[in-house]
């Protein structure tokens, strides 16, 4: 199945106090480290659903800021009017997950999986989606009706894909990037 990738950017950003998108991490935009994620996994076209422009495809949603699941059904229309048939939906605010973090997702049989309490990231074929969900859905709702399945996650790891909402929250996972990229640096030479 073809794979698409959207990525959630339509967050006003207030418990930020900045727009997550273009925030640095390690050198790179948060946007840029979640697209290369995508590519990674295999996405064929990556696209961000929200109002800003990130340098990449962007899908705008139906009700702007209207709720991640309006993003969700939004970036899944244009993904398979792109030809893809299988969706990851990362979102902005989790830029130092790794492939290996999201690899169970992908590798995951049925209609696609989250994992066990973060609706985010997403795997999900998008025939799966319900075609009535509405733009104020909560997750929990739509992964339901979409029967996907929950997978656990723990420690560091389910830090890195709950992702960085707060300034405390990125200050920890900045901290945990820089000593992975460092001991990645230092295993290289």
């Amino acid at each position: 199945m073809a794979l698409g990738s959207i990525i959630l950017t339509g967050g006003t950003g207030s418990r930020m106090g900045a727009d997550k998108a273009l925030l640095d991490w390690a050198g790179c935009s948060a946007v840029a480290r979640v697209a290369a994620l995508a590519r990674a996994a295999g996405a064929q076209i990556v696209l961000t659903v929200g109002a800003g422009d990130y340098g990449l495809p962007v899908v705008l949603e139906e009700r702007p800021q209207g709720g991640p699941v309006g993003g969700v059904m939004a970036g899944a229309a244009a993904a398979r009017t792109a030809g893809c048939e299988r969706l990851l939906v990362l979102a902005v605010d989790a830029p130092t997950i790794r492939s290996a973090d999201i690899a169970p997702l992908l590798a995951c049989g049925g209609v696609g999986a989250v994992f066990d309490g973060l609706y985010l990231p997403m795997v999900v074929e998008i025939a799966a989606l319900p075609a009535d969900a509405a733009a104020d859905w909560p997750l929990a709702r739509l992964v339901e009706r979409a029967g996907l399945t929950g997978l656990s996650s723990s420690g560091e790891t389910h830090a890195r894909l709950r992702g960085a909402n707060t300034q405390e929250e990125r200050t920890a996972l900045l901290a945990d990037l820089l000593a992975f990229e460092a001991a990645q640096k230092g295993g290289a030479d």
